[in-house]
């Protein structure tokens, strides 16, 4: 095609103005990387210490949840996709036995009175109930479906389960029965039961949007507090001296600190995506927060309506799901064997962070 003078000129001038507006435009996007880089080294300079790995070898997919056996330094973990449990000596940082053959286990209890591991699984609803010393199948319990998210309460001496389409489950550990169900008005997440709070147990309940709140002593639901511009929310920790439920979205990710009071919300932070966990050190008054991103997100409590993150730690692509014992001042999160990476579990030392 043949162009004029002019239209040359103009042609000319319009590349330049293209070529410019290129070069703020990438400029502009080197800085804000910068800034982003200098803002996560120096966030991830003042981090906790890793202080162990433990190797899972030959564990394949998903991995779920973890519970401790503190006095017998065992830790219990729940491999979904390898539908196991493996059972680590903490003290060697080795696999000392393996329970196979399950199906899809998700949530883990242990409940040191009774010498007993509780296993929720999603496959087909069970819990399984396993004698902590010989790992040998004690009972079966039968629930309708994709049995999940678990807790011993030491103080009532019951195992709770979530499961199904909505129902929370209340088992005698000793005789390994159902002795109460919790009816919800949808599939149940993470929950937090306070011995010392009334009304005692806070269950997120994504399918309805809201969060439950259960008076322990009636076994029933008594109110509901809907999720306030957000959705999704699985992680749930509690901080029981100052009154503060902690609650994480995944639309957006998002964490929420609600008064128990009253529901309402007191703080507000965005987080890592496609968290799974989330716990309140109450001694050195921080969060730890693991999410599939491949982040462990550290925030610190200022004060009960006041909290800002202060460390943003790498860990391992889908290493959502993690155990806080206060007891030992130790982390453990679990990291699949996503994207050529090995099964793992990476124990971190949790400490104040200035």
């Amino acid at each position: 095609m043949h162009l004029t003078a002019n239209r040359k000129i103009f042609v000319a001038i319009g590349i330049a103005v293209i070529a410019t507006i290129a070069f703020f435009t990438y400029s502009m996007q080197n800085e804000e990387r910068n800034e982003t880089g200098q803002n996560n080294a120096s966030l991830n300079s003042k981090s906790l210490d890793l202080v162990q790995s433990i190797s899972l070898p030959n564990v394949s997919g998903r991995i779920d949840h973890m519970d401790i056996d503190i006095a017998g330094q065992r830790l219990f973990v729940s491999e979904l996709g390898n539908n196991s449990i493996d059972i680590i000596d903490l003290k060697t940082g080795k696999r000392i036995n393996s329970i196979s053959g399950l199906h899809e286990p998700q949530g883990i209890a242990y409940v040191p009175d009774a010498r007993k591991i509780f296993v929720a699984n999603g496959g087909d609803g069970t819990v399984q109930v396993f004698d902590s010393d010989t790992f040998s199948l004690v009972m079966t319990i039968s629930l309708s479906n994709d049995a999940d998210n678990m807790h011993y309460d030491a103080y009532q001496k019951l195992v709770y389960v979530g499961y199904g389409n909505g129902g929370l489950a209340v088992i005698d550990p000793v005789k390994n029965t159902v002795i109460d169900t919790i009816k919800l008005d949808g599939h149940p997440e993470s929950f937090q039961i306070s011995d010392e709070l009334q009304p005692g147990i806070f269950v997120n309940v994504p399918e309805s949007n809201s969060i439950s709140i259960i008076d322990a002593q009636k076994g029933s639901v008594i109110t509901k507090w809907p999720n306030s511009g957000a959705s999704g929310n699985y992680p749930m920790a509690l901080d029981e001296e100052d009154r503060r439920l902690f609650t994480v979205y995944r639309s957006p990710s998002q964490l929420s600190v609600l008064d128990t009071n009253t529901g309402s919300p007191v703080a507000k932070l965005d987080v890592v995506n496609d968290a799974d966990d989330i716990w309140f050190d109450g001694k050195n008054k921080q969060i730890y927060l693991t999410g599939g991103e491949g982040y462990l997100d550290v925030i610190s409590q200022k004060d009960q309506n006041d909290y800002q993150e202060i460390a943003k730690i790498p860990t391992g692509q889908g290493g959502r799901t993690s155990l806080f014992v206060p007891a030992s001042d130790r982390l453990y999160i679990a990291i699949p064997d996503y994207f050529g990476q090995a099964a793992k579990i990476e124990v971190f030392e949790t400490h104040k962070i200035k």
